[in-house]
């Protein structure tokens, strides 16, 4: 059973940035896809991006799409999201998740919270 552990969340400002990270408890097979959520209070669970382990392809929500990018390090099986440009709507528990098929929902991580205050 694969276990992913987030870390990387916090408070920050509008426009600042933040890197989250999101480990594996186990090696991650070539054709596992990681992916990014996002649940904001009273909202439902959004999918942010994905990234293949095995060619690395990136896919994005429009929404963030040309300010977070998404990208791995297969040797600490470990998938970063980095946040740039962050908005007040962008506050929201952050989820990793991954699993064999598009978009990943096998595997879970407990979340890691991201605040951007105005």
């Amino acid at each position: 059973q694969v276990q992913l552990v987030e870390s990387g969340g916090g408070l920050v400002q509008a426009g600042e940035s933040l890197t989250l990270s999101c480990t594996s408890s186990t090696r991650i097979y070539s054709s596992y896809i990681w992916g990014w959520y996002r649940q904001a209070p009273g909202k439902e669970r959004e999918f942010v991006a994905a990234i293949r382990q095995g060619t690395g392809r990136t896919y994005y929500a429009d929404s963030v799409k040309g300010r977070f990018s998404v990208s791995k390090d297969s040797a600490r099986n470990t998938v970063y999201l980095q946040l740039n440009s962050l908005k007040p709507e962008d506050t929201a528990v952050y989820y990793c998740a991954g699993g064999s098929t598009y978009p990943p929902q096998n595997n879970w991580g407990q979340g890691t919270q991201v605040t951007v205050s105005s």
